[in-house]
């Protein structure tokens, strides 16, 4: 049963507590070194049973800086391999990797801040829990632990996007301009061990007594993860790969979690609490503790709402034509519909009038008018090219890929929010899905594959594919070890994982972004290089450090 009480905690923490519990070196260190009180909290509410339980949630709320946001979706999926840039003319040079994603870009210092004032949140917890009286051992034990894997997840983030950035483990309670880029190697070995202490003092169930809050199967999926990226890192080690696998595994066999037996339910309306999700990110429907909301819902959408038979709606979506799909996507990742249900069940292919009446067709060439009654096919995308003769016999407008433009494009439907108060709201209510199995067991399949490992790989992405056939398909949708190549996991988590925040990380980790931007996203290809593999830091984190870039330089290129 989901705890709203937690749930609710979290979002309104970020109103108040995540802003007084610790004010940063990136929130507080500008040049007049002026600190804000934003709250009637004082510093010592934390050293309260109270105090502590709530500094742990505003530390989880800066969780919704990264998942379901713009800056989270644009820093992830933009400027890949599978995602260009449609009609919306806002961050499209993230797409495109023009000079204007510069050291002043807006998302990147905002959760650069935002992420540093959880880091410092997580600090006072860890320093401070100890000396609490009025709360248990077990209570104390189980909060640092929290506060230990929200610090690693933060600083994992930042340091697949930053490189060296600053590691700050203690409290910073006066502002500060002494800082430096730590190397990568001390920021992993950091990360490693708060998981590796987290771990035994998280609560073991398949979801916490209060649904949101990080779980064993939780820290130990994103440790094998961290392993997995710094594998491939300047800081690898031989045994990374190694060291990943038995987490996975343990994840996989020793916390109740399962895969769905359908993979449209995975992320179906309603149902994000289900057996297959590790931990999500905790969203609400009251505006007043929902913060900026997940807005996941609109960035992936086509133009449906200006064409023949429809208007917008809430079970639609409010569609800002953010992310269109690649060919490559399309064509390659999407290739097998025969066997494989997740196209289907990701992308919307059919549009029913919600405005009846008789109108021109507009992209439908071989019909000159159409006619809808309320809950009329209007439109339908078959994915595939269809002759113009058969087109002409559908009573809809049939959207084949050669018509597919900036504006129209299959639109992705996992994120889709018809429970929005109406059909303008940005900020959606559904929480996001930060981990699943399914992943759980495509990262298992790279760890192994990355150890030569090929049977026991193709064994493990089987399991996913199994799950993803059609009914009666399972056995096509087997691969055998020779098919097992690394082009064919990269493929898989495609499939698998489009829209949900890890392809741009995929390829940084695999080390060949600049390739495949090149190979499969025109838009983003001819301004693409290298220093691309790093995003800008921020400049107003270098302009407020002691000695500038001197001491805090740029990443190149930026």
């Amino acid at each position: 049963m989901k705890n709203l009480t937690i749930k609710n905690q979290f979002k309104s923490l970020l109103l108040s507590g995540s802003l007084v519990l610790g004010l940063t070196f990136t929130q507080a260190c500008q040049d007049a070194l002026q600190e804000d009180v934003i709250s009637q909290i004082g510093a010592e509410y934390l050293n309260t049973p109270k105090g502590l339980d709530d500094a742990v949630s505003a530390a989880y709320s800066s969780m919704r800086s990264w998942y379901g946001t713009e800056r989270g979706h644009n820093l992830t999926e933009f400027g890949t391999d599978i995602y260009t840039n449609g009609a919306d003319g806002s961050w499209k040079f993230m797409n495109t990797y023009t000079n204007q994603f510069d050291s002043q870009n807006g998302q990147v210092r905002e959760l650069w801040d935002d992420f540093y004032r959880g880091i410092n949140t997580c600090n006072a917890v860890i320093e401070r829990a100890p000396n609490i009286t009025g709360v248990s051992d077990a209570v104390k034990t189980q909060r640092i632990a929290e506060a230990k894997f929200i610090r690693a997840h933060h600083y994992f983030i930042l340091v697949q996007l930053f490189g060296p950035v600053e590691l700050r483990l203690e409290e910073t309670k006066v502002p500060t301009k002494v800082v430096k880029r730590n190397p990568e190697s001390e920021i992993y070995a950091s990360i490693i061990k708060d998981l590796t202490e987290a771990i035994p003092g998280l609560e073991a169930k398949k979801a916490a007594t209060q649904y949101g809050r990080a779980t064993r199967a939780a820290a130990e999926h994103l440790l094998g993860k961290v392993y997995v990226t710094k594998g491939t890192s300047s800081a690898k080690a031989a045994d990374d790969f190694a060291k990943a696998e038995p987490l996975f595994k343990n994840v996989i066999a020793n916390y109740g979690l399962k895969l769905l037996p359908d993979f449209g339910l995975v992320h179906a309306f309603g149902n994000e609490i289900n057996d297959e999700v590790i931990w999500s990110v905790q969203y609400t429907r009251v505006q007043l503790t929902n913060g900026g909301g997940n807005n996941s819902h609109v960035f992936y959408l086509m133009e449906y709402d200006t064409q023949p038979g429809m208007r917008r709606d809430t079970e639609n979506g409010r569609p800002f034509k953010r992310y269109r799909p690649t060919v490559y996507a399309m064509e390659t990742v999407y290739q097998n519909r025969e066997n494989d249900s997740r196209y289907k069940k990701s992308f919307k292919d059919t549009y029913r009038s919600n405005r009846p009446g008789t109108f021109n067709a507009s992209f439908d060439n071989s019909k000159t008018t159409l006619t809808f009654a309320q809950g009329d096919t209007t439109m339908y995308l078959p994915g595939v090219e269809v002759p113009l003769a058969e087109r002409a016999k559908k009573k809809y407008q049939v959207l084949v890929p050669s018509r597919y433009d900036e504006k129209l494009f299959p639109s992705l439907s996992k994120h889709i929010d018809p429970g929005r108060a109406d059909l303008t709201q940005f900020e959606g209510g559904r929480d996001f899905i930060a981990m699943r199995l399914a992943e759980t067991y495509l990262l298992l399949a790279e760890a192994q594959f990355r150890q030569g490992k090929i049977a026991d790989a193709t064994a493990t992405i089987n399991i996913v594919r199994r799950r993803a056939a059609w009914p009666g398909k399972e056995a096509a949708m087997e691969i055998t070890a020779d098919q097992m190549t690394f082009d064919f996991l990269m493929e898989e988590r495609a499939r698998e994982l489009t829209g949900e925040q890890f392809r741009w990380l995929d390829l940084k980790r695999w080390g060949n972004l600049i390739e495949r931007v090149k190979l499969y996203n025109p838009q983003g290809a001819p301004n693409i290089k290298e220093f691309h593999v790093l995003r800008p830091i921020p400049q107003n984190q270098i302009d407020r450090a002691e000695g500038g870039a001197n001491a805090f330089p740029q990443n190149p290129g930026y």
